[in-house]
């Protein structure tokens, strides 16, 4: 576990992989996603379990929505349902405050039990942070609710294509507005951050010497101190102390120019300093197939790199793509965390 982890790791499991998905916003694509990328999960995944968190109505509902045969699903392949029942009935595309609570119940029981050692990972379905909100729950995002139920100190979030290389992207600072991004960057904060992306990188992705290349704040890093002078006060500095601990970061570099596959090509992650400098760039390059990632937990987690696409809930148009990456991301970690 890296350092800024307050909590245990979660105990390790033995026999099949068993994965928790928490089906997220039920007025969203969220649940029929699910249904739709379990369909042939003995195929995909043969040496997994998924256990299915969610409203049973619900779920036979949108898996019918999306053309899948969701009794076949159960009776023949690796998943089973965990009822959590509905505060309201939910219509696609219409969102009600009076599900926030019901959300929050799904990404708990997940949370729970993936500490207890109960699953080896949780794959987390789109949810609507207004929804939660209205509810009368404070809630910024799925990056800081896991930090805060598992008394994780620091997360990272990173975002990942995939791929036999997979352009990965991690954050210094997440759900920030502009103007506080520079204060919030620190350089004891930027060497921990990249800790944990390079103990991450090496136990859950088996990257054996992870290269992590590191973005200036300003236009053109700074130029030199003229456009600003983060890049030499802060992140400089955090740079040289991560390296005498023996992690492989460089930089500043301007990330107008970083991302070019002659630099990515030795690269296993990007690191940006604020949420609009380095996503932007990842979501086009792999939007559909994206991933989201938590770092630093005690736990794994992964999610898909989308919203809740209400427009597209319970038309069975929506993509079940990223969702799929997510599961098979998850998998994946769980295997190398068994193996350390």
């Amino acid at each position: 576990m890296n350092a800024s982890a307050s909590s245990s790791p979660a105990p390790r499991r033995a026999g099949p992989i068993r994965i928790a998905i928490t089906t997220g916003e039920p007025a969203g694509v969220g649940p029929e996603l699910t249904a739709a990328a379990l369909a042939g999960a003995s195929a995909h995944w043969p040496d997994a379990q998924f256990v299915v968190l969610g409203d049973s109505a619900l779920l036979e509902a949108r898996a019918k929505a999306a053309s899948v045969d969701w009794a076949a699903v159960l009776a023949h392949q690796p998943v089973q349902v965990e009822h959590v029942a509905l505060a309201t009935p939910a219509k696609p595309g219409k969102l009600d405050a009076a599900n926030g609570r019901y959300v929050l119940a799904l990404l708990d029981r997940a949370i729970d039990g993936a500490l207890a050692g109960e699953f080896d990972a949780i794959v987390t379905a789109p949810l609507q942070k207004s929804t939660i909100n209205d509810a009368g729950v404070p809630f910024t995002g799925h990056t800081e609710y896991l930090a805060e139920r598992t008394h994780t100190r620091r997360v990272v979030m990173m975002l990942a294509g995939t791929g036999a290389r997979p352009l990965r992207v991690a954050l210094a600072t997440t759900h920030l507005p502009l103007k506080d991004v520079s204060a919030a960057l620190t350089v004891e904060g930027l060497v921990e951050t990249l800790g944990i992306i390079d103990h991450d990188l090496r136990h859950h992705f088996g990257v054996r010497l992870p290269r992590i290349l590191v973005t200036g704040l300003n236009p053109h890093a700074g130029e030199n101190g003229y456009l600003g002078r983060e890049e030499i006060d802060t992140i400089s500095p955090a740079l040289a102390a991560a390296s005498a601990q023996g992690i492989d970061a460089r930089g500043p570099y301007p990330a107008d120019t970083l991302f070019q596959p002659r630099y990515l090509k030795d690269a296993d992650c990007v690191l940006a300093m604020f949420h609009d400098q380095g996503l932007p760039v990842l979501k086009y390059a792999t939007f559909g197939e994206g991933i989201n990632v938590t770092l630093g937990l005690p736990i794994v987690r992964t999610s898909v790199d989308h919203g809740t696409a209400l427009d597209l809930a319970g038309t069975g148009r929506a993509d079940a793509g990223s969702l799929i990456a997510a599961l098979d991301t998850a998998v994946s970690m769980a295997r190398h965390r068994r193996a350390i």
